[in-house]
């Protein structure tokens, strides 16, 4: 009975760990990196409409794509999944963990026009 209790404990903690790895950032501070890094300037004022259409629309945007994304500019092309953007990579590299969770918060909470179809 104790073995199992011991182990019904650490399953818990473990789940309680990873929950909290995919909690959401700091929208405030988000806003705050994105408007000291001018990210407006080539995703478009309100994120939603970029200079060059071949950029992407950030508003409203899933959470855990623009975490992997910015973690991909931060490897680089030649680092597992990694992305090859010189901006977006100098962008990136400079962002700590935290932030990137921050900025991802950010641009999620804005209203997008991001359409899924189910």
């Amino acid at each position: 009975m104790k073995k199992m209790t011991s182990m019904v404990v650490a399953a818990m903690a473990l789940s309680v760990t990873s929950l909290t790895a995919f909690a959401s950032g700091n929208v405030e501070h988000g806003k705050a990196i994105v408007e000291k890094n001018n990210c407006s300037a080539c995703h478009g004022k309100d994120f939603n409409s970029p200079i060059d259409p071949s950029y992407p629309r950030l508003a409203g945007q899933h959470e855990d794509y623009l975490v992997q994304a910015l973690k991909g500019y931060q490897r680089g092309v030649d680092g597992p999944n990694g992305r090859g953007n010189a901006t977006m990579g100098a962008q990136a590299k400079v962002l700590s963990h935290e932030d990137i969770l921050d900025v991802a918060a950010y641009l999620h909470s804005l209203p997008g026009s991001l359409v899924l179809k189910k």
